[in-house]
């Protein structure tokens, strides 16, 4: 079984794939660690995931030197507003946020595609998915990075989010149960893996609920 062609770009060469699933009282966040330059993997052992608020959590795929100056500059952005309002931000003001700061730097911007996932003030899942200008969307699910093509086909064929255009709207969070919704993560990335050489190594699931956050690993192939 071949594998996707790999196309030269300076600044996607780091690829990377992660996904987001909100469920009605969890959200799963997973990313795998493979940095890659062109047909070169870089570090098999990089997080693409980073922890926002204690109810919050961003998963970057693209150029990480951009990823990691977006990173930088919302934890310091955010740590001013919590001695100014000494409080965290809540995951929609998070996700507002990230829009705001994406929308900022449109003009020269960050080559970053972020999906946010978290707990909301009712205790829901949500998933907010984004383009590199800072539009973003409440979704029950997204995939980001170079191994999105491959995964979301299948995340649609399983969780078949309610259509946007529907009136009244429906709720986006999805069907499945935590348990289900992490081994479909598994399975996506699973697949992925045998075709997009940018994808791979190992995969970080993060976990949020009513009980917290937690972290589980998987192996992935790392050819």
């Amino acid at each position: 079984m071949t594998k996707q062609q790999a196309q030269w770009d300076p600044y996607e060469n780091n690829g990377g794939t992660c996904v987001a699933v909100a469920g009605a009282d969890y959200c799963v966040v997973a990313a795998d660690t493979r940095m890659s330059g062109g047909y070169n993997i870089l570090t098999r052992d990089y997080s693409k995931i980073m922890k926002l608020a204690d109810k919050c959590v961003m998963a970057s795929s693209g150029f990480q030197a951009d990823v990691r100056a977006l990173q930088k500059l919302l934890a310091s952005r955010h740590l001013i507003y919590q001695h100014q309002h000494n409080k965290q931000m809540s995951c929609a003001a998070m996700a507002q946020f990230l829009a705001n700061t994406l929308y900022y730097k449109r003009f020269f911007p960050y080559y970053s595609f972020n999906v946010v996932g978290g707990l909301d003030d009712e205790g829901k899942g949500c998933v907010f998915t984004y383009d590199a200008v800072g539009n973003y969307e409440r979704v029950g699910y997204s995939s980001q990075g170079s191994g999105a093509t491959l995964i979301m086909p299948l995340l649609d064929n399983q969780l078949k989010s309610p259509s946007p255009l529907l009136v009244p709207a429906q709720d986006s969070i999805t069907p499945l149960s935590e348990l289900e919704a992490i081994d479909l993560v598994k399975t996506c990335f699973a697949s992925a893996t045998e075709r997009d050489i940018y994808t791979g190594d190992r995969l970080e699931i993060v976990v949020l609920n009513l009980d917290g956050v937690r972290l589980e690993e998987m192996e992935l192939r790392k050819d």
